[in-house]
């Protein structure tokens, strides 16, 4: 499986975020997306997965089921966590293992995995914003997808979390998974290429 992108363009608002842009993902390989404030990494993500619409060029999954869309076979994390306040820790991965095709046993593990099985019936809204950042992770545990597009994964992550992110991503990639991650800093995934984006190649 790999996914690609050939001479792609994003505009937002009539300006051109950034143009010609190409590169290609293989199975249990990641690319980090760096840049500058503004560079447009989170638009290159999300344009990956749907939610922008590509100005000119091609993103492709090659080798992926072809009866879905590249985006049904993807997680998107953005800096939004995308909880509901009032829903308890385990009602809102249930509602998202539901919506993304996971299962109740999924979502019991993933929440054990991130440590936040404790805190499965309080209220998303007593959270930290920690403890929010990783009740998000867990989507990508509660049901699986080949692919991960994660924007600044570990922000709001103590070193500890920070840690366990960084094992759980490894861990995706080794089993044939592959990660686009918009970063500042490093997030602990030293054999990611790069993709510099802001900078005349």
């Amino acid at each position: 499986m790999r996914l690609f992108a050939e001479d792609l363009d994003c505009v937002r608002g009539g300006r051109a975020v950034f143009e010609g842009i190409a590169f290609s993902v293989g199975a249990g390989e990641a690319l980090c997306v760096t840049g500058r404030n503004g560079a447009g990494k989170s638009s290159l993500l999300r344009q990956i997965a749907g939610l922008v619409r590509v100005a000119h060029g091609t993103i492709a999954l090659d080798g992926g089921d072809p009866e879905l869309s590249i985006a049904e076979q993807l997680h998107y994390l953005g800096h939004l966590d995308a909880l509901k306040a009032s829903l308890s820790v385990h009602e809102n991965l249930t509602f998202w293992a539901r919506y993304l095709g996971g299962s109740r046993d999924g979502v019991d593990a993933a929440l054990a995995v991130l440590e936040l099985d404790r805190l499965a019936d309080l209220p998303a809204a007593y959270l930290s914003a920690g403890q929010r950042r990783r009740l998000s992770i867990a989507r990508l545990l509660a049901a699986p997808r080949p692919v991960w597009l994660l924007d600044e994964p570990t922000s709001a992550l103590d070193a500890l979390a920070q840690a366990r992110v960084a094992e759980l991503m490894r861990a995706h990639l080794a089993s044939g998974g592959m990660i686009v991650a918009a970063a500042h800093g490093p997030i602990g995934l030293e054999a990611a290429r790069e993709l510099r984006l802001g900078e005349a190649v």
